[in-house]
């Protein structure tokens, strides 16, 4: 009779144990949620500017866009040069959008020229100074910007385009 109990106690231990691995087995299945989302495929807008622009293309483009026609090649050496012998880039470039905005032959349309179409306005700011169109995203942001900001001007506008990060690569 004990062999009948031992026996007894072994099946059952062995039934106990195979039933705690089937519970920890199948309780530790997780079901993935597979959910029906189409893949696109999307490139940032400024996805094709990589390279970042050498303080003499910086300057030369800077110019052309404010002035509406080429820096002389002796002051191209000398800002170019200015920009080279400062370590801090922002505030040296901040120091000469501020110098070319005070300078005589800057073409920065009027505020009251800006204001009476802002749509335009910035279209072709992202074209002079981006190279490329706006996005209905970002037309939709200035939009309500210049809207709750009454007090930008144009030469705010094209500061901050110039000192843009999009604006330093090409």
């Amino acid at each position: 009779m004990n062999m009948h109990i031992f026996k007894f106690k072994i099946m059952r231990k062995t039934i106990l144990i195979v039933l705690a691995v089937f519970i920890s087995i199948s309780s530790c299945k997780k079901d993935d949620p597979i959910y029906d989302i189409n893949q696109i495929q999307s490139n940032s807008y400024n996805a094709n500017k990589t390279k970042l622009k050498t303080p003499g293309q910086y300057i030369s483009i800077l110019y052309a866009n404010l002035f509406q026609q080429a820096l002389s090649s002796n002051e191209l050496v000398e800002i170019t040069r200015c920009i080279e012998s400062v370590g801090d880039k922002e505030i040296v470039h901040e120091v000469i959008i501020s110098n070319f905005m005070n300078k005589e032959g800057v073409t920065v349309p009027s505020d009251s020229l800006m204001r009476a179409d802002l749509d335009l306005f910035i279209e072709e700011t992202y074209k002079r100074f981006y190279v490329r169109d706006i996005t209905e995203a970002e037309r939709e942001y200035f939009l309500n910007f210049f809207e709750s900001h009454p007090n930008v001007s144009s030469e705010m506008v094209y500061t901050a385009f110039s000192l843009s990060n999009e604006y330093q690569f090409y």
